[in-house]
């Protein structure tokens, strides 16, 4: 037995384990990691927009941030949709929005480098409630801050700033917001209509900065956004979208900088994260809300971009409906709580699976692997989820606490996850296990020393 392996036994017996088989195996997979996925991104089709522009200044729209400016700002949108659509400009300037931007079909919001589109802090601006989904459970409530539902051929562009407010009232409801939060649950969990989920007018569920709620071709490029009262970028039953050149510097709570929620043919590219939570999350519903909804995230490309906060990329926990076909690949992580969480509980039940991450730099995470499919759930379902055909390739991590951590259901192991290729300089534990099967590790070094096998964990 290899110096590499005894160390790798001592470590696992340390954290009061015990190995059920561990031997040679020629891996669950072979050739390129990222194989497939450009033809995902080749398949993706961008917005068809009329080459035609609408400036809201000639609309009657007045910067300098002491004037509304979004009753300009809509009708702007409602006349370039009367002309078959067409670029609405925001040029350079303050411009106030007390209350959302509703987008509509055929629409591109341009805010042009130098302007600065500042949300109102009061959250009464945001009712009525509408249709949109909070943490994977579809709902009535206040509306994100930029919205659109049922639309096609849309796009939000340009080098400007998108502004939630740091006076936001928003913020201050995220301690008191877990009686909603938990209600919310229980409607979805218990399958009431969701005609009757109503959480407007004194409730506390915060909105996202950006939604899309069922949407196709959508673009997403160049501008910054800030000061989110909740996710920040999110795209759910959204087919054909694509999020490039894109800064997220948002670092309040629940701040993900792009949830693929429940979405067909995503590339999220070239990005720029700095978040409150994760960078970029696949999703696909929560518990029964979204099992009997079933739409999958599924052929979503993630690759190309700079991520820092407190978590990098992330699956789940929200992932009823089921998550397939998804590669992050050629990624920088900067430092945070967890470089790669995946994340479920026995309420979700789903599938996630065909899951390839390659290519990758890391530098300093508590948390490098982390499987956490026994998150805490609140409800006592029995639907355990099931994570499998997973692959890791070439990945260079300079520190990490925590190698590897996984935990899950009895009888309903992590299965046929491959490490291949993956260099970690530092790591302070190296193995924390609890149901998996089928672990292959080929070529994997930490500390120096080098793993390979496979292994069953039960």
């Amino acid at each position: 037995m290899k110096t590499g392996i005894k160390t790798f036994l001592c470590v696992l017996i340390n954290v009061g384990l015990s190995a059920a088989a561990f031997g040679a195996d020629p891996g669950l997979t072979s050739g390129s990691c990222a194989a497939g996925a450009e033809d995902i991104v080749a398949a993706i089709e961008p917005p068809r927009i009329p080459d035609q522009q609408f400036n809201i200044v000639d609309f009657g729209a007045l910067s300098g941030g002491s004037e509304d400016a979004r009753p300009a700002i809509l009708n702007t949108i409602k006349h370039a949709a009367t002309q078959g659509g067409g670029k609405v400009i925001l040029p350079p300037g303050l411009w106030l929005s007390n209350g959302p931007i509703v987008l509509q079909s055929n629409i591109e919001l341009h805010i042009a480098d130098g302007a600065r589109l500042l949300f109102s802090p009061n959250p009464a601006d945001y009712l009525p409630a509408v249709l949109n989904r909070w943490e994977g459970t579809e709902v009535y409530s206040h509306s994100p801050l930029i919205y659109a539902r049922d639309v096609h051929d849309v796009a939000i562009t340009g080098k400007g700033i998108i502004d939630g407010n740091q006076d936001s009232e928003f913020f201050g409801w995220h301690p008191r917001e877990k009686p909603d939060q938990l209600a919310l649950r229980k409607m979805g969990f218990s399958d009431v209509p969701v005609a009757q989920r109503q959480f407007g007018e004194g409730h506390l569920l915060r909105p996202s900065l950006i939604q899309f709620f069922s949407a196709e071709r959508v673009l997403l490029t160049d501008y910054t956004a800030r000061n989110s009262p909740f996710w920040v970028n999110h795209l759910v039953f959204t087919e054909h979208a694509i999020i490039r050149g894109v800064r997220v510097d948002s670092h309040h709570a629940n701040n993900d900088g792009v949830d693929v929620d429940s979405s067909r043919y995503v590339l999220v590219e070239h990005n720029h994260f700095r978040t409150g939570d994760d960078a970029v999350v696949v999703k696909s519903g929560r518990d029964l809300d979204g099992r009997k909804r079933a739409r999958p995230s599924e052929y979503v490309v993630i690759r190309h971009n700079d991520m820092g906060g407190e978590d990098g990329v992330a699956l789940g926990s929200e992932m009823s409906g089921d998550i397939r076909h998804v590669y992050f690949t050629d990624n920088i992580l900067r430092t945070g709580s967890a470089a790669i969480r995946f994340k479920s509980n026995l309420d979700r039940g789903g599938v996630v699976e065909q899951i390839r991450v390659c290519n990758m730099q890391v530098e300093s995470f508590q948390h490098l692997f982390w499987f956490q499919l026994n998150y805490p759930g609140e409800l006592g379902g029995n639907f355990p989820p099931l994570y499998r055909d997973i692959l890791f390739e070439n990945i260079g991590v300079e520190k990490a606490s925590t190698a590897l951590e996984v935990h899950a259901p009895e009888g309903f192991p992590l299965q046929n996850v491959t490490f291949r290729n993956i260099d970690i300089k530092h790591a302070d534990t190296t193995f924390v296990l609890e149901n998996a099967e089928n672990l292959v590790f080929e070529n994997l070094k930490i500390n120096g020393e080098r793993i390979d096998g496979r292994l069953d964990w039960r």
